[in-house]
């Protein structure tokens, strides 16, 4: 919510009107071409946060099209991670768009469903490892280090978008977060995939994969405990 000097601003047909000043000798002196500032202000912060989530639920969705289709191909553990993750995150970035401007319970609550699909997505790369250990087939290096560049390419110019947003409210920092984990895993995937083609090897793929589970649910951890903090005061 923004606070300014003017309680009682009403707009209506783009034109702002004072409803009531207040106690004039408690308060400064009000403008009607301040409290309209603010108003404006807030109405263009908000179409930016939604125009910049609308782009990166763009992104992300694109991703995991092209992540699924190298995952299947490669048979790369850490690319499939990222391939759940940018799943979750093309939802993440739905639900974001849906609570721009609403309450701050409205926003810590979808906060904590972030959280719940990073944590879904962790338990997922968990399962799929397990199932890895029983199969150690070497990932094809060539089309995992494709698709792993790609998905850094796409996660970078995400959390461009996003950076600047990241001190925001829990709705816009969760979205960095989940962003800045994208792109470690866009790294790490490439660094998997180069390790793969030298030793020709399933192990790096492997490895990549378990450090990729424990950044998510560190993240998961960090999300669901800011969103916490915010409904606590609700709960309470």
């Amino acid at each position: 919510m923004l606070r300014t000097n003017c309680p009682f601003v009403l707009t209506v047909g783009g034109r702002c009107a004072i409803i009531g000043a207040g106690n004039p000798g408690k308060r400064p002196a009000i403008t009607l071409d301040s409290c309209c500032s603010n108003t404006i202000d807030l109405a263009g912060l908000q179409a930016r946060q939604r125009r910049v989530l609308a782009w990166v639920f763009g992104i992300n969705v694109a991703t995991f099209v092209m992540m699924l289709a190298g995952s299947v191909l490669s048979g790369s553990s850490a690319l499939l991670s990222g391939t759940l993750d940018n799943l979750g995150d093309a939802l993440t970035y739905a639900l974001s768009m849906a609570v721009v401007g609403a309450s701050a319970q409205a926003k810590a609550r979808v906060a904590m469903v972030k959280g719940l699909l990073i944590l879904g997505a962790a338990l997922a790369v968990a399962v799929q490892i397990a199932w890895r250990l029983t199969e150690l087939d070497v990932p094809v290096a060539s089309t995992m280090s494709a698709a792993a560049v790609l998905n850094l390419v796409a996660n970078a110019v995400c959390l461009k978008l996003l950076t600047p947003y990241r001190e925001g409210d829990v709705n816009m920092s969760s979205s960095w977060e989940c962003s800045r984990n994208d792109v470690i895993e866009g790294i790490a995937v490439i660094g998997a995939a180069a390790a793969v083609w030298v030793f020709a090897s399933p192990w790096p793929d492997l490895v990549v994969a378990v450090v990729l589970l424990g950044i998510f649910l560190r993240s998961a951890s960090r999300v669901l405990r800011s969103a916490w903090r915010e409904l606590v005061p609700v709960v309470a």
